[in-house]
């Protein structure tokens, strides 16, 4: 067999010739890490189908990883990484999938069970630590994707639209409010007034932590959007420090109805929507 420079290479036969013990081999140097986290069945199809792969790869002569011959091998560790980092496991317990193949077949080779010399050594730990970086790579990616789906999930969490009454929205808000967190904020409000045909929705900022001019900004247009889908908006929750702030500011709220209190301001869309609050002893 030749390689791409037209030199004997007889890896791909050496990887052949070693199959059967080489792959027993690997199953076990990747098994130990993940103490007993992946079924050693389950294991041995994964790196089965991934050793065939990366013998098609080296059988084709390339030694380059992104070239074509290797596009299942690379899909396989693709889909090896996606798994491996939704299931929470780390990137050396995920790369030593593919570092164990070289520590295997350097053992095979050191104890003569398989012919190779220094050319087809050399070679094997090449592609082997293309391959490695790669899966790095991909796992990189794939736990980032993981992390997103996270935060878009607790960001959803931490925002509630809430049913105070008959018509009556409230949105709690707690923590720090910026561009991407008013946009949800925006459009579940929208989206539960166009469910529930609420009049009236109360934004509550007494769990925000400051308010400045952006911050400010992004609650005018989340009003101003529910005012175009023909509900009344109330801002509750503005505690001494940040009615200081915004004043200090300069931030006009305009018509927009401010209280100081979630309880002031279902009060307030209560009394609105023609409900009168009578205390126990007759107050109202």
């Amino acid at each position: 067999m030749t390689n791409g420079t037209g030199r004997s290479d007889n890896l791909a036969d050496l990887l052949r010739a070693g199959s059967t013990p080489l792959a027993a081999r690997w199953v076990e140097l990747a098994a130990a890490p993940l103490k007993g986290r992946l079924s050693v069945a389950e294991l041995a199809r994964e790196l089965d189908e991934l050793y065939a792969a990366i013998l098609a790869g080296v059988a084709s002569g390339s030694r380059d990883i992104q070239a074509e011959p290797y596009a299942e091998a690379r899909a396989l560790l693709g889909d090896l990484s996606r798994r491996r980092a939704r299931a929470g496991f780390t990137p050396s317990e995920t790369a030593i999938g593919v570092f164990a193949l070289k520590q295997a077949l350097f053992e095979l080779v050191d104890r003569a069970e398989v012919g190779g010399g220094l050319p087809e050594v050399v070679a094997a730990s090449q592609l082997l630590d293309g391959l490695g970086l790669w899966t790095f790579e991909a796992y990189a990616k794939a736990r980032e994707e993981v992390i997103d789906e996270q935060a878009e999930q607790l960001l959803e969490l931490t925002t509630p639209v809430v049913k105070l009454w008959d018509g009556v929205l409230a949105v709690p808000l707690v923590g720090t409010l910026d561009s991407a967190r008013t946009q949800v904020v925006m459009e579940k409000l929208l989206e539960s007034l166009v469910v529930t045909g609420a009049a009236h929705a109360i934004i509550d900022i007494t769990g925000v932590l400051a308010v400045d001019t952006q911050v400010a900004q992004h609650l005018l247009k989340t009003v101003m959007a529910a005012r175009l889908m023909g509900a009344e908006c109330t801002i509750s929750g503005i505690r001494p420090h940040i009615a200081q702030t915004i004043v200090g500011l300069g931030i006009e709220f305009g018509d927009i109805t401010t209280k100081a209190s979630l309880a002031d301001a279902l009060r307030h869309a209560l009394r609105r929507s023609g409900v009168d609050v009578i205390a126990a002893d007759g107050r109202r």
